[in-house]
């Protein structure tokens, strides 16, 4: 069995999906160390609470930008490497693959 060929859009879906599931992850670390440094300054007597880009992807604001960031750019550069790679599998022959 030989893939050659892939559909741009279809490894964009599924690139979309799947790293916006892990930018979920990833943003939900970073909105609890966010949220655990921010206690810690508040401990040291800063009270400023600015709400600037930096705040915001660290604080709750990465749960939604970090999904989003993550499955955009994961689907941009998927639909490209899958058209990418149409071209070099018509040049070679695609990638040969054994199923049971």
């Amino acid at each position: 069995m030989v893939i050659k060929r892939v559909s741009p859009l279809s490894v964009a879906k599924v690139s979309f999906v799947l790293y916006a599931a892990i930018g979920l992850i990833i943003g939900g670390c970073f909105a609890l160390f966010g949220a655990a440094f921010g206690s810690l300054a508040a401990l040291n007597g800063r009270t400023h609470v600015g709400l600037g880009f930096p705040e915001m992807f660290f604080g709750v604001g990465a749960i939604i930008i970090l999904p989003i960031f993550y499955g955009v750019m994961a689907a941009i550069f998927s639909a490209i490497g899958a058209f990418i790679y149409n071209i070099v599998a018509g040049w070679v022959g695609g990638i040969e693959i054994e199923v049971q």
